[in-house]
């Protein structure tokens, strides 16, 4: 499935009054494509994944999926995120599968899907542990399998990683990179990790400061068959990695 914003503008109410945070912003993610959103804090990059979950609208311009105008939230599109939101009552099976749950599923093979995402992260013996009994890394791995268990189409990646220590969120994120690209998911992930975006993507999106405009759009070009892992060494991903820290101008 496609993402497609044309010219979008989102707004906030503050103490201060309206907030103008995105003015316009165009781009695309094709199906099956990895892209990243960077750019200063504050710009809107969170703002404007809400939006394309169908969970607050914008001020102006459009967002479609697959060529229809996003109204509302859709079960193809699965959204993670900062925080971990599990219920505290609730243990971590009980969690994970809550999407599950709230959609009535009766299939044993989604139950067993949610199985394997626990083995595969470690958390299959922590299964009947609550949230409060969990590291603050294994909470947001248990956030990412409760995304993953209904199966979206498109994945909405909030700085998913950023709870996790620096061993754990290479190893998470280049798993994360393996599954996309099995399944054939289209993801837009938000990250301030320039490191991140460019061993992940296929493109990345730089954002200005508020009220945010595309500053521009790197193709990863010959990185894009390799694992993160790999590109990190490679001379292109340093070479990226500059580029985008100079178009971010940290220090204006």
């Amino acid at each position: 499935m496609s993402i497609e914003l044309r010219h979008a503008a989102a707004c906030y109410q503050s103490a201060d009054g309206e907030v103008e945070a995105v003015r316009d912003v165009s781009f695309a993610v094709t199906e099956g494509a990895f892209v990243s959103l960077v750019g200063p804090s504050g710009c809107g990059k969170s703002t404007l994944l809400s939006a394309i979950a169908g969970l607050e609208p914008l001020s102006g311009g459009s967002i479609r999926i697959d060529g229809q105008p996003v109204e509302g939230t859709s079960p193809k599109v699965g959204f993670m995120p900062q925080r971990d939101q599990l219920f505290e009552w609730r243990n971590i099976w009980d969690n994970v599968t809550l999407g599950l749950t709230v959609r009535g599923e009766k299939d044993a093979a989604a139950y067993a899907h949610v199985s394997e995402l626990l083995e595969r992260y470690g958390l299959a013996a922590f299964a009947k542990k609550k949230p409060c009994q969990l590291s603050g890394g294994m909470r947001q791995r248990c956030a990412l399998i409760r995304t993953l268990a209904t199966q979206p189409e498109i994945l909405l990646l909030d700085e998913p990683f950023s709870a996790l220590d620096y061993q754990t969120r290479l190893a998470v994120s280049a798993d994360i990179w393996r599954i996309l690209r099995q399944e054939g998911k289209t993801a837009l992930l938000v990250t301030h990790d320039i490191a991140e975006a460019v061993s992940m993507s296929d493109r990345v999106i730089v954002l200005s400061r508020r009220p945010a405009v595309v500053k521009a759009e790197l193709d990863m070009g010959a990185l894009r068959p390799l694992p993160p892992m790999e590109r990190r060494d490679t001379p292109e991903f340093h070479r990226y990695f500059n580029t985008i820290w100079k178009e971010l101008d940290v220090h204006a």
